[in-house]
């Protein structure tokens, strides 16, 4: 058995949560601006999380859900998923986004466990406060070690996939680092680069 992790936006789903929850506010632009630097490492992914984060305040959480609801998810995730759990692999999504989205995704696709953040709401509608599993650079490489632990999967049977800077942390406690669609911040992490958006092509590298 081996502990496969996903990211979420970007690697699982085609795009990213926070950039369309701005969309009803006239934000996507202004926003997505933000999440594209700090992916590609020129900024601190907390400040610029909850940067994005008070741009959405007042947005109704019945929007937020169904947004959430009809992600597009990235050609080949439900195959992919399905396969690997049919080989007996524990699979996990880590994601600096919001548990409104991995939380519908694991309904549909069928891993194992999400690891995510929570939006804040009073009322109905977002307050423009976050708190979660992965708020910060580091998050991700933090739970990973503790899931191997709980698991007892080595890191040489732990696969991490990924696309942007916040997903480094993660690769550190992988034997097999995924680089999926992704910036050269994290290929030159990686042991397996991926360029096309298909994600069956993992399959072959994890065995």
């Amino acid at each position: 058995m081996k502990l496969i992790v996903f990211d979420f936006d970007s690697t699982l789903m085609d795009g990213e949560t926070i950039d369309f929850l701005a969309e009803p506010l006239g934000l996507m632009e202004k926003v997505a601006v933000i999440t594209e630097r700090a992916m590609r490492g020129e900024l601190d992914f907390f400040e610029s999380l909850t940067t994005r984060v008070q741009l959405l305040e007042g947005l109704e959480v019945e929007k937020v859900d169904a947004i959430c609801r009809n992600l597009p998810l990235m050609p080949g995730a439900e195959e992919t998923v399905k396969k690997l759990k049919e080989a007996g692999h524990r699979v996990v999504v880590f994601s600096g986004g919001f548990r409104n989205a991995t939380g519908h995704a694991r309904e549909v696709l069928g891993f194992d466990a999400d690891f995510s953040n929570v939006l804040h709401a009073r009322d109905g509608r977002l307050t423009g406060l976050v708190g979660g599993d992965m708020m910060f650079d580091f998050s991700k490489g933090d739970m990973l070690v503790r899931l191997q632990r709980l698991l007892g999967i080595s890191e040489a049977d732990t696969v991490a996939v990924g696309d942007g800077a916040n997903d480094r942390s993660m690769f550190a406690h992988a034997g097999t680092r995924i680089a999926f669609c992704a910036k050269e911040i994290l290929k030159k992490e990686a042991n397996v680069v991926i360029d096309t958006k298909d994600l069956t092509q993992v399959l072959p590298h994890i065995g």
